[in-house]
């Protein structure tokens, strides 16, 4: 797939091309389900959504957008990501309503992203953690969502927002250590631990 066949495809949605969407969405599924395999890995191991179901939801969320502002294909994995974080947190929200949670898991949230199991409330709480970042410091919320949620690299990151690597690797140091002291002082047992590579 060729940056230039997604950014045609782009251009063709945003004129109102209804079979561009399609077209798109087939051409990055498998990214799609990257994306999803990663966001899930970090889900508990009983949750009722799979892989496949996320990926449509964000899709069906995705297309009944009004503004699709939509720029090249980092930008649109970005967004996916993001529309995939809040269809887990949606589900989170609609557990957490049925069933109050049970038992501790520890939240990483690392380079690596490691694969952890997190609890619909600790999802909840570290996508909360996450809104006062943004209301904080925007740019460093918007390379958690890039690295953490949406799996891109550094160096895909500073091209998307058009800043140096080193300030990426910069702004995402502190915004673990925020999102980690925010995090334990919601807490307060101090049980979770936001990474520390």
């Amino acid at each position: 797939m060729s940056t230039g066949e997604v950014t045609d495809l782009i251009r063709a949605i945003q004129a109102g091309d209804k079979q561009s969407e399609h077209k798109l969405i087939c051409l990055l599924y498998p990214q799609l389900r990257r994306l999803a395999r990663q966001q899930m890995g970090r889900e508990r191991s009983d949750h009722t959504l799979q892989p496949t179901a996320l990926v449509h939801e964000a899709y069906l969320r995705l297309t009944r957008q009004r503004e699709r502002t939509w720029q090249c294909r980092t930008h649109f994995l970005t967004i996916a990501a993001h529309v995939m974080r809040q269809v887990l947190i949606d589900h989170a929200r609609a557990r957490l309503r049925q069933k109050r949670g049970a038992g501790e898991t520890t939240t990483y949230l690392d380079e690596r992203f490691a694969s952890v199991e997190l609890r619909p409330a600790e999802f909840i709480q570290l996508d909360e953690c996450l809104g006062r970042l943004s209301k904080v410091d925007s740019r460093q919320a918007q390379i958690v969502e890039m690295r953490f949620f949406g799996g891109l690299g550094v160096e895909e990151v500073a091209q998307q927002l058009g800043i140096s690597p080193k300030t990426v690797k910069r702004d995402w140091q502190v915004a673990r250590a925020w999102l980690h002291r925010e995090m334990r002082r919601v807490d307060g047992s101090g049980n979770r631990t936001m990474g520390t590579s």
